[in-house]
């Protein structure tokens, strides 16, 4: 099963969009762990040491190629704008704040 997700920081609150091509309740996307340990690190320490990340499945095919995938992950970045610095840390498309 092919997956599209969104990764909440609730600590942050900050989103990760990405996408899978099999069903795994373990992955939790890769984005830049640079970014998210900056954003981290300017928490209080209890933060840091106590946090909830939350996993949604936005979309999922049995039957879609993997190009349909790639275009349908950025289809959800787009629209929820997890490229952009203010609200996530997808970093790729690159956010064009005259398109949000």
């Amino acid at each position: 099963m092919k997956q599209i997700y969104k990764i909440t920081y609730l600590a942050t609150n900050k989103i990760y969009i990405g996408k899978v091509a099999y069903e795994s309740f373990r992955y939790f996307g890769s984005p830049d762990i640079e970014v998210v340990n900056e954003d981290f690190s300017k928490l209080p320490i209890e933060q840091q040491k106590d946090y909830t990340v939350r996993k949604q499945i936005l979309w999922e095919s049995d039957s879609c190629t993997d190009a349909e995938l790639a275009e349908k992950e950025i289809e959800f970045i787009r629209l929820y704008q997890s490229n952009n610095p203010e609200i996530g840390y997808n970093r790729w498309p690159k956010f064009n704040v005259g398109s949000a």
